[in-house]
């Protein structure tokens, strides 16, 4: 397997088991995401979708590079999000965003009830952790390794 199908499968990996850990811990574990979260996770679907066109490329290796380095770079963003919404959870600084909580309304719902029944989720607040370290924590460790990790096989020689 050559450095750039590597750095290619960690590229679709990554992120697609960053996205299901995600939606499993909000529809399995019932953790609502604060908006931050919800940050974090757009970055991931980008370098997905930028992943899987660089595996439909791979007979054009240049092409195949770039997209794999696009997604390397969707999810180094992600993983930045996740350092600062990590130091928002432990107050090693201030956040910029507001408590948010579910979108509400629709046909023939009340409104009220719904407003009286949803969760307020803060950013600040740490919901899950795993040995002191929160969701956004492991969002960024694991982010921040992957891709770099993946610029360090597209800038192998023998990846190009």
């Amino acid at each position: 397997m050559t450095a750039l199908s590597r750095a290619r499968l960690i590229a679709v990996l990554v992120p697609a088991a960053l996205l299901g850990g995600a939606l499993a811990s909000q529809y399995i574990g019932h953790l609502v995401p604060c908006e931050m979260c919800m940050w974090q996770r757009w970055p991931h679907l980008a370098a997905l979708v930028l992943a899987l066109i660089a595996v439909l490329l791979r007979s054009n290796p240049k092409a195949s590079r770039g997209f794999t380095l696009l997604a390397a770079l969707g999810i180094l963003i992600s993983g930045a999000i996740g350092v600062y919404h990590a130091g928002v959870e432990y107050h090693w600084w201030t956040g910029i965003t507001r408590c948010t909580a579910p979108v509400l309304g629709g046909p023939g719902q009340d409104i009220l009830a719904q407003v009286m029944a949803a969760p307020v989720v803060r950013c600040d607040q740490t919901q899950w952790t795993l040995w002191g370290v929160s969701l956004a924590g492991w969002n960024a460790l694991f982010s921040l390794v992957s891709g770099a990790s993946i610029l360090w096989l597209i800038a192998k020689p023998t990846a190009r």
